[in-house]
Parts: structure tokens; sequence; C-alpha cells
């Protein structure tokens, strides 16, 4: 058979007779999903920054970042619509480069979503323990991802409309606040204490500039439960980049000139205190926002573990992972293996690390990621000219070209500036390696020679 419809025929047939996913998701659930993965780095972990780069260098970290977002997302895009498969990533990079690009997308997408719940359930923990110094952050976290772990069991309808409505809730809480603190914003501020950053510093903060707009891409793996996917998902895509870069610039510039940035620069609850320093601690609005502004990180939580189920699900589906994974319940049409293990995996992440290092290690990922998705996207306009594509990149090749370029230069400083979880990243990655080389192969080739017989017949 022709390699490109072997490994078509891969993804788009599931490997069991397990039910399959649900198309139900509309334009305004996708772009509910879509800044609801991606609105709890409005709330937390961007002004880790600060502190390597002072806010001046961060604010040329985030320009840089925001341009890179802005080409990619117009460049996957264009892959979403044309192979819309709950693969996502892995699905572009094992069309375009076979089973070693789905390998190398689907490891670094793994890494992404399953490292960004646990973060998120730091800061979850941190705004609560700011509410009630009593509570433990750690434990606070660990009760978020029994809940959120459970409503993404229950059907994908569900899932989708509890996140529409608190992303909306998240997104007005963040104009609210941006109101409170407008009055208290002085120029004078931002600039201050900057004088000893340089441009090593903003390198070193790229990974939390990633973090404003990390995980955007997750709603190509709900790509396979999408009414209409081919028009539904650009129009998503396009209205949820507008929203983000309003959203971290906004948020950024009115934290940095609010008071004395170094307060915020290494805690997990920026925005609350932030609106200490405008209003007082004892202000009604300071308290209250802390408390509404677990929606913001609700949301995002809530989209992330949905999307590392779906990750889990396809690669065990088509080979790359224990075959239970890829089950799907009857009665929900979710993949509960897939999301009860993911859960169980960030839980020890929770325990295990610091926030500021889950984020650069889930960044890693992610920029691999974006990589192999960019030059998926090259490999397929090469040698799949006749691919239908709903949405196409514009001004090709120059925007994807830029896309990749700066996700290299973003790659390349992070692994600069943290070398020791690069190295843990590319041993996790070549552990991986070996356990599919040596197990997994195996079920794809069987895979294979029962699709390769069906045809025949």
């Amino acid at each position: 058979m022709n390699r490109q419809l072997t490994n078509s025929k891969l993804l788009l047939k599931p490997a069991s007779a397990s039910p399959a996913l649900h198309r139900v998701l509309t334009v305004p659930q996708l772009w509910g999903i879509a800044v609801g993965l991606v609105i709890s780095g409005e709330y937390f972990g961007w002004n880790y920054g600060w502190a390597v780069a002072g806010t001046v260098g961060f604010a040329a970290a985030t320009v840089l970042v925001t341009i890179f977002y802005i080409t990619f997302i117009f460049s996957y895009t264009e892959l979403t619509a044309a192979i819309p498969d709950a693969g996502g990533p892995f699905a572009y990079a094992y069309r375009a480069f076979g089973p070693m690009g789905g390998f190398s997308a689907g490891f670094a997408t793994l890494v992404d979503f399953l490292l960004a719940p646990p973060a998120i359930a730091a800061a979850l923990g941190a705004y609560a323990h700011f509410l009630n110094p009593d509570l433990s952050p750690q434990w606070v976290g660990a009760v978020a991802y029994v809940v959120f772990v459970s409503i993404n069991l229950l059907g994908v309808r569900d899932s989708a409309n509890f996140s529409l409505v608190v992303t909306i809730l998240a997104v007005a809480e963040l104009l609210v606040f941006m109101a409170l603190v407008a009055p208290g914003f002085q120029l004078k501020n931002v600039v201050a204490h900057t004088d000893s950053f340089g441009w090593s510093g903003v390198f070193a903060a790229l990974p939390f500039a990633i973090w404003f707009y990390l995980a955007i891409e997750g709603v190509a793996m709900v790509a396979e439960e999408v009414k209409d996917p081919r028009r539904s998902i650009p129009r998503a895509y396009l209205l949820s980049i507008g929203t983000l870069v309003v959203l971290a610039i906004g948020t950024m510039l009115l934290c940095a000139g609010a008071g004395d940035w170094r307060q915020l620069a290494t805690i997990d609850y920026p925005l609350p205190e932030t609106l200490a320093m405008v209003l007082g601690k004892g202000s009604v609005w300071t308290s209250l926002f802390a408390s509404i502004g677990l929606f913001g990180l609700v949301a995002s939580f809530h989209c992330n573990t949905l999307g590392y189920s779906r990750q889990l699900y396809v690669l065990a589906r088509n080979g790359y992972l224990p075959a239970f994974l890829g089950q799907v319940n009857e009665r929900f049409r979710t993949p509960h293996w897939a999301s009860i293990v993911g859960g169980l995996i960030g839980l020890g992440a929770l325990f295990s690390g610091t926030t500021d290092q889950i984020i650069i290690f889930s960044v890693l990922g992610a920029l691999v990621m974006y990589i192999v998705s960019l030059l998926s996207l090259f490999a397929l306009r090469r040698n799949e000219p006749q691919l239908e594509r709903p949405f196409r990149t514009p001004f090709y090749p120059v925007m994807p070209a830029v896309s990749l370029v700066l996700a290299l230069i973003c790659l390349l400083a992070i692994v600069y500036f943290n070398l020791l979880l690069s190295l843990l990243f590319v041993g996790l990655g070549a552990i991986s390696l070996g356990l599919f080389w040596r197990f997994g192969r195996q079920r794809i080739n069987v895979h294979l020679t029962t699709l390769g017989e069906a045809e025949r017949h």
C-alpha cells in the first residue's frame, strides 16, 4: 500500500471495537475550550519572567512570543482543518513522516498536556491558601484533580458547556481586574528596577512568556468531536488567539504599573496581590477577586484534562501506548482510562516539583511539538498537494517559516538556560522511544496488516 494512504487509514480507524467519540461541539464551545485551555496563563506563571528579565525584558520576550503564536496559529489551523483527528500534532506528523514522526509529536504533546495541569493545580492551591492560610496548596490541587477528571468522564458535551461558562466568567473577571487596576497604573513603575537586566534575561524569560498562550493548540485534540470541523475549527482558533493577545498584554502591563513589580515576581497569585497594591489588602474587591479568580484556573485545569485524555486515547488507539488507554466508555463516550491514568501522572508531578520547573518542562514539550507540526505542514504541502484544505495558511511559505525560526530560537534559549531539565526531557524521550521500539512497533505492524487484508477483501 502507498505509505501516505496507510498512515491516513491507521489514524482514522480505531484499533478495537470500542465506540467512537461523539461529534457535538460548535464554534462557541470550541472558543470556550481554546481560551479555557490557556487563560490560567494570565492568572499566574508569566510573572516568573519578571524575576529573570525585569518588566522591560519580559515585555520584549512577550512581544517575540506573541508574534510566534500568531504566525503559528495561522499555520497550525491549516493542519487542524485538513486533518480533524483527535491525535492533533501526532496525526499530522504521522501522516507527514510515518511512525517515528508520530512518536516525536505524540511524546512532546503528552509532556505539554500532562504537565500543564499540575502547574495549574499548584496555582489553584496557592489561590485557595491566599484566601485561607489553613488550606494546604498541594491537597487543594489534588482535590481539583479528582473533581475535574470526574467531570470529564461524564461526556464531552457537558464538559464543553461547563468550559464555556467558566471561560466566559474568567474573561469577564480579567476585564473587571483591568478596570479596577487601571486608575493606579503608572508608567514609572513599569520601567523601575530594570537596570540590572539585559538580553540574556529576555531569552531566559521565554518559557514564562509562552505560558501566556501555551495549550491553545489543544483544540485539535477534540477535532473528532466537532460538528463541521473544517469550518468550525478555523473560526474558533482565530477568535481565540485574538482574545488571548488582548488579555495577555493588558494583564502584564497593568500589573507592572500598579506598584513594585518585584513583589509579584515569584508568587502564584500575582493578580490578587496587584489589587492589594492598588486597593489595599482589606478591600472587598481584593478578597472577592481572589475568590472568583479561581474561575480562570478552573477553566484551564478542566480543559487541559480534556486535552491530555484525548492524546493518551489516540496514542493508545494507534499502538503507541497500552491498548486499555484507547477504550471509550460506552455510556458517556469518553476515554475513561486515559483520563484517570493521566490524572495519576499529574498528581505525581504536583507533589514532586515547583511550579516554575513544571512550567518550563511543559514548555519544552510544547516547543518540540510546534516544530514537528510546522515541519509536517511543509511536508504535507509538498507530498499531498491534492489534500483538501478548507483553511490555507496566508503568505505561505513565509508565515510558517517565520514561526519555525522563532520556535527554534525559543527552544535553543530554553535549553541553554535550563540544561538539567532539558536533559531530563531528552532522557524521558529516549526511554519512551526504547519502549516504543520494543513493544509499540509490533502492534502498529499488526494493525497495518489487518487493514491491508481488509482492503484486499
